[in-house]
């Protein structure tokens, strides 16, 4: 399961363990700037994730190869065309990451993030998915109760919530509202 921060993917994480769910958690995320930033989500991730038993993968950080894919696309609004190039970048990583160490399928929390277009995320994920040849488990983590566990999560284990997305242009654009 590819996640992008702890707040995101807490109460999911907690579910899947509970159900006894055989999955491991992807942390690929080189649109978070800075990286003083990255360090803090991969750390609360990992920490959440030692707290249900569930297995920690953390990616290379690398922001540059970011920044050179969504080139051009800079100036777009949140929830745009840079936030879709974003999700391609992350979940085609994620899918091929899957495929080559004998994973089943793949998942996403991308979507759980009210500011982010889940229809997006999925049909985006769903052609990756056709392209790498490994299923997509498209779920919409918001239902089922699970947002309100999430919120509740964040509080009871003081989970570090950001205030942006994670890019350099999400945090003018938060800092700008």
């Amino acid at each position: 399961m590819l996640s992008c921060c702890a707040p995101c993917s807490c109460a999911v994480i907690e579910k899947l363990a509970l159900k006894k769910v055989d999955f491991t958690v992807l942390f690929y995320n080189p649109n978070i700037m800075p990286q003083e930033e990255y360090e803090k989500r991969k750390e609360e991730n990992k920490r959440i994730c030692k707290k249900f038993g569930v297995p920690f993968l953390d990616m290379d950080y690398d922001n540059a190869a970011w920044l050179n894919f969504i080139k051009g696309f800079e100036s777009e609004p949140e929830r745009g065309e840079r936030c879709k190039k974003c999700f391609l970048f992350r979940l085609k990583k994620a899918a091929k990451y899957a495929k080559e160490n004998g994973f089943e399928a793949f998942s996403s929390v991308l979507g759980v993030s009210r500011y982010k277009n889940l229809e997006d995320v999925n049909a985006i994920a769903k052609d990756v998915a056709a392209k790498e040849g490994i299923p997509y488990v498209d779920t919409n983590w918001r239902k089922g109760g699970l947002e309100e566990r999430r919120r509740a999560l964040i509080k009871e284990e003081n989970i570090y919530s950001q205030k942006y997305c994670g890019c350099v242009f999400s945090q003018k654009s938060a800092k700008n509202s």
